[in-house]
């Protein structure tokens, strides 16, 4: 079982950049998507079937061109459960759950902190998704959280850490906080496999950037402690093209 996540920074521009080949390609059984930035009304939902994701579930922000979740899948899920339930956090659609025989799949998308403002959202999401989790995993022990979380856990999840050590997405309390939710019971699918550096999954349009691999960890797919023994590999896929970020592949020992 192949799962990518992948924030595209807008669904639409990533077609029109080739998405869809590649994702026939690349031929995951789930895709997570973030940062959709559509409704399903503006797309051309065939386009998906045809790709060979003939279920696919979206959860847009209620503000256009921002923001949003969905799942892609191969095969239909048992149940798909749109939202947390909390309003803030439902409003900018930033998660969306897709429930399978032995396992759930969260597509997540959490909040940046670009200004004082939205760093003070994103820390309160932050507590609130970890009480959310710590309640649903009750009832769904076997989940994958594949997502955008903002969030370098290690100094060597981003190009310079020293420098770079007061911005938001490698604050110390970000990082406490990442550290503390895959100690509830999570595992980093990519580290599991991976010790290396220099392996990032965003970089900055700016300053070439990405041809300099001057870049960022902060896309995850963290799975569930019960799941390891079935843990299988995990890699990032820099080489695809269509946003700043790149895919994220866990590969689970499993089947629907």
């Amino acid at each position: 079982m192949k799962i990518i996540s992948y924030n595209v920074n807008g669904i639409r521009a990533a077609i029109r950049k080739g998405f869809l080949e590649w994702v026939q390609q690349a031929n995951p059984d789930v895709v997570c998507l973030q940062e959709i930035k559509a409704q399903p009304e503006q797309l051309n939902l065939d386009d998906f079937k045809e790709a060979g994701y003939p279920y696919h579930y979206w959860y847009p922000a209620q503000k256009k061109g921002y923001s949003g979740v969905a799942i892609l899948s191969k095969h239909k899920p048992l149940h798909v459960e749109y939202g947390t339930g909390i309003d803030y956090m439902d409003h900018e659609g930033r998660t969306i759950r897709a429930d399978f025989e032995d396992f759930s799949i969260i597509s997540l998308y959490l909040p940046s902190g670009t200004n004082i403002a939205r760093l003070e959202h994103k820390f309160k999401f932050m507590d609130d998704f970890q009480l959310y989790i710590d309640e649903i995993k009750q009832d769904f022990p076997n989940l994958v959280i594949c997502g955008d979380y903002n969030i370098c856990h290690e100094a060597i999840d981003i190009h310079d850490p020293v420098r770079l050590k007061n911005v938001s997405g490698f604050l110390p309390e970000e990082r406490k906080w990442i550290d503390n939710f895959m100690k509830s019971g999570f595992i980093d699918s990519f580290r599991h496999f991976n010790e290396g550096g220099e392996q990032y999954s965003w970089w900055s349009y700016r300053a070439n950037a990405r041809a300099n691999n001057k870049g960022w960890r902060i896309d995850y797919n963290l799975v569930a402690t019960p799941l390891q023994e079935k843990l299988k590999r995990a890699v990032i896929l820099p080489e695809a093209k269509h946003s700043d970020h790149c895919p994220v592949l866990v590969e689970l020992e499993s089947k629907f």
